[in-house]
């Protein structure tokens, strides 16, 4: 069984190193490839805008008027509106990293109605977002803008208490239906004092955006209209946010690595995924299943993901994750160091 487990660890290290030398050699070619598409076209952003944001408000109105006939028509409604918002929450995503528009206050101005809409906190969102982008993969650098994950052996010697703890973390219930919601609805309204105080402005203007807009419905449409249209759309679309988040860094064959090892390019290719979705579901969700690239190059604008993919072989190593496979990650919850690979509870003591 040793003898096993040492030619698995040898075979990682191995393929790691390999993988790494891949990456040290595609360093330069990759740099100068993302470079070209790193250029926001104001035509293309300004229709994203007009083709997300008029049908979201269209669906608000209309789901308003299904109130008077039927809350299951309101509930249908609301399904399509949050595919809608999600797609809106990348346009803010994009205004965070300053690749929407070629302008950085019109990033700002639109990252922060966006931020409104989606319930998210602008500047404090795009703080702890560019710590994840710096992070990911590093296992000497969790815990902020990531999904809490343990190592075996941390698991191995954690309490009780702690172990607890993060199996109801980890538990799907919590970390795709329960916990998206408290996160847009409620840990998000107070966000981290160790961030910074300027970071919790950001909190603060946008929770007086949001109760101004929150009084002015109302004022228009009632308070309890509000609230049956409101909150199945954040919902569902925090629930859609929280499972996209989580499938692009929580795959088989993902990357992890102390931060000794750790490289940049390789994260990208191997530390996220290339998640292939049907057309219509890429579209709400604004090409950000070509994961890879954008953590390669996070200036390039969503629009422009899926032809930096297309034309460049190079990025098409990447692992790709159809909507059949990605429903297998959820039994994942450790990282195997010595195996490499993630692996379920029950393995922990294997």
């Amino acid at each position: 069984m040793k003898a096993a487990v040492s030619l698995a660890q040898r075979g990682a290290r191995n393929s790691a190193g390999s993988v790494r030398r891949e990456g040290s050699r595609a360093s330069v070619a990759w740099r100068s490839i993302v470079a070209r598409y790193q250029k926001s076209d104001p035509r293309r952003a300004l229709w994203q805008v007009a083709n997300t944001y008029v049908p979201y408000a269209a669906l608000w109105y209309l789901m308003y008027r299904s109130l008077e006939i039927s809350y299951w028509i309101t509930l249908a409604l609301a399904l399509v509106a949050a595919g809608f918002l999600a797609r809106i929450f990348i346009v803010f995503h994009d205004c965070g990293h300053g690749s929407f528009f070629q302008s950085r206050a019109k990033n700002d101005l639109l990252g922060f109605i966006s931020g409104v809409l989606t319930f998210t906190p602008y500047h404090y969102w795009r703080h702890t977002h560019a710590v994840h982008h710096a992070t990911a993969g590093n296992l000497d650098r969790r815990g902020v803008g990531d999904i809490w994950t343990m190592t075996v052996e941390e698991y191995r010697h954690a309490s009780l208490w702690l172990r607890l703890r993060y199996r109801f973390y980890r538990s799907p219930v919590l970390l795709f239906l329960l916990g998206p919601v408290c996160v847009f609805l409620v840990e998000q309204r107070v966000g981290s004092f160790k961030a910074g105080w300027r970071w919790q402005q950001s909190v603060q203007w946008t929770n007086l955006a949001i109760l101004v807009l929150a009084l002015t419905l109302s004022a228009v449409m009632g308070f309890r209209a509000y609230l049956a249209i409101q909150l199945p759309i954040i919902s569902v679309a925090a629930m859609v946010g929280a499972w996209l988040f989580y499938v692009q860094h929580q795959f088989d064959g993902v990357y992890w690595e102390r931060r000794k090892d750790w490289d940049y390019y390789t994260m990208a290719m191997k530390g996220s995924s290339f998640y292939k979705l049907p057309k219509v579901l890429q579209w709400f969700s604004g090409n950000i299943g070509f994961h890879h690239i954008h953590h390669l190059s996070p200036r390039i604008p969503n629009y422009a993901l899926e032809r930096c993919h297309r034309e460049n072989p190079l990025f098409q190593q990447a692992k790709v994750l159809s909507l059949r496979e990605s429903l297998r990650t959820i039994r994942y919850r450790l990282w195997d160091e010595k195996r490499q690979k993630l692996v379920g509870v029950g393995l922990a003591w294997l």
